[in-house]
């Protein structure tokens, strides 16, 4: 009998968890809270979204196991000049249609994510052209010297040019528009999954690439998602075995687990923090009861919505202890972060913040709109209705306002929110990831902004942006970034609560390393599929109901 554990590993760790059994190929059954939300991999940028298109589509340099930087869909990379550098691509390497990948791809793949409506170009910012030079190698010709250029082009996925001008998806899907493309539904990679159907809130099937130019390290060959939004459901689902791995486990669930025989946990710090945006943009805020005012853009409003707010009491009872309380805008493995900038900013005070909004012009408060996902972080909406109670007990009459992530994501980037939960995790694990999209001032025609839904502006913060974009000199850099945190934290322009910490939890025959970008990769996962638990094709909607009713 295998001994039962429960795993926890460092900020960046990677540990392999090992388990018993002969190794044959299989399927992973696979669940989470809320679903992808499209298959264009420029359209969105949205976390479960790429999980699932990094197995599709590939970059020109990925990350290993520890998050450096390792060669993929090209093999070198030469800094020709500060502004130039050359990338030789991989020869041999098909797309998932047969194609061959050549340079074209890049120019075209790159181009794409750089123009509008793409939700990508915050990847590509310091990218001002991409130069074909021979079938396989490009010139990069960039805006000004990157310090971080290959961490950003990790998200930067190439697809096919000839298979995006046959199907009418030259540009990206307008996701924000509502609106559609063939390669918002289909997908044609390089990488060790292909796609092989995706219906909406129902399921998402990857199937193994065959001709795939790299070796896995696992046995899987089929993977099976099935977005179940129901907490209690998605827990049954895995104790009953109808699934074999759930990547956002409910934290109440979480100690039958450990007690389950079968199942295993692993609990990581991930690079993502949670917070409140707050619109201080208009200058009438919608249903706020302040004729042409906007109490959000005065300072002592947004401090005292944050000293009203209990972090401490979240942390313990909302969380249950999944979280670190957050001073900043940054997780502790994200460069940029300090000790000092986690503090939080000013303490938990029903009293002072009471005051604060008294001296505010705001003695009897306001009534305000809080929007938040309910299937996306970890106790989402709990975490609202906290919040909603708290903002309440100052005299801030908050109404609470839930959706499911696709469609809550739209009025955020549509900016129709006056309060809003939202979580950011920090793909290039630079400070400067997040400062582009939440920070800068929000433009609609490059990436400055572009999930800034309060749309503040402060050109001070904008100016010392662009600078930390082209500074290649480390300590300057260094101290810039402390800076614009310190600005950010000091005048609440966000809230922050706390950086998350996802428990991943899986049947005991799963091997898998936990991933602190919350990244299942099923390319290095390995399922001996015991006997008598034959790899099917996870859970149909009887399934799905019959767990439901019986949870």
């Amino acid at each position: 009998m295998i001994q039962r554990k429960t795993f926890k590993l460092g900020m960046l760790g990677a540990a392999v968890l090992m388990t018993a059994g002969t190794v044959h190929a299989a399927t992973l059954r696979w669940a989470g809270a809320n679903d992808i939300l499209t298959v264009d991999p420029h359209a969105q940028n949205h976390q479960t979204t790429h999980a699932f298109l990094q197995q599709v589509y590939e970059s020109l340099v990925r990350y290993d196991a520890k998050y450096q930087i390792e060669p993929a869909l090209a093999t070198k990379w030469t800094q020709v000049s500060p502004t130039q550098v050359r990338f030789e691509l991989r020869k041999g390497v098909k797309f998932h249609d047969g194609a061959p990948f050549t340079a074209d791809d890049v120019v075209f793949s790159l181009t794409r994510a750089m123009t509008p409506p793409s939700n990508m170009m915050t990847v590509v910012q310091s990218v001002k052209e991409v130069k074909k030079v021979d079938e396989y190698t490009v010139d990069l010709i960039l805006k000004g010297p990157n310090p971080i250029l290959l961490r950003e082009l990790t998200e930067a996925r190439i697809l096919n040019k000839a298979w995006a001008e046959k199907h009418n998806s030259v540009k990206s899907q307008d996701y924000a528009a509502k609106e559609e493309n063939y390669a918002s539904r289909n997908a044609n990679g390089t990488g060790p999954f292909s796609m092989a159907g995706w219906q909406p809130d129902v399921k998402v099937t990857l199937k193994k690439n065959p001709s795939w130019w790299d070796q896995p390290k696992g046995n899987i060959d089929e993977v099976v998602f099935t977005p179940i939004k129901s907490a209690a459901t998605r827990s049954a689902a895995l104790i009953s075995g109808q699934v074999d791995f759930v990547v956002d486990p409910p934290p109440q669930d979480l100690a039958r687990m450990k007690d389950s025989p079968d199942i295993q946990l692993i609990e990581g710090a991930e690079n993502r923090t949670i917070y409140l945006g707050l619109d201080q943009f208009r200058d009438e805020l919608p249903g706020a009861g302040t004729p042409g005012k906007n109490p959000l853009k005065d300072k002592r409003v947004r401090q005292a919505l944050y000293q009203a707010i209990d972090a401490a009491g979240l942390h313990s009872r909302t969380m249950r202890n999944l979280s670190v309380p957050a001073g900043t805008m940054v997780a502790p493995m994200v460069h940029g972060w300090s000790k000092p900038l986690d503090e939080r900013a000013a303490k938990y005070d029903v009293e002072a913040a009471k005051k604060l909004l008294a001296d505010a012009g705001y003695p009897n408060g306001f009534a305000l709109k809080l929007d938040c996902p309910n299937d996306r972080y970890v106790n989402d909406e709990a975490i609202c209705q906290a919040v909603t109670a708290m903002w309440t007990r100052i005299g801030v009459k908050t109404q609470l306002q839930t959706a499911p992530m696709s469609q809550f994501v739209t009025r955020v980037m549509n900016n129709d929110v006056s309060a809003y939960l939202f979580g950011w995790g920090v793909a290039t694990f630079d400070a400067l990831y997040s400062l582009d999209s939440l920070v800068s001032t929000k433009d609609g025609k490059t990436s400055s902004g572009v999930y800034n839904g309060g749309r503040f502006s402060d050109a001070k913060l904008d100016t010392m942006i662009n600078q930390i974009k082209v500074e290649m000199d480390q300590p300057k850099r260094d101290a810039l970034l402390n800076d614009v945190l310190k600005l950010v934290k000091d005048e609440y322009y966000y809230l922050p609560l706390h950086h998350q910490i996802r428990p991943w939890a899986m049947r005991k025959n799963v091997q898998t390393p936990h991933r602190a970008d919350d990244r299942p990769m099923p390319a290095w996962t390995t399922d001996p599929a015991p006997r008598g638990r034959p790899p099917d094709a996870g859970l149909d909607d009887h399934q799905v109901k019959t767990i439901a009713a019986c949870a």
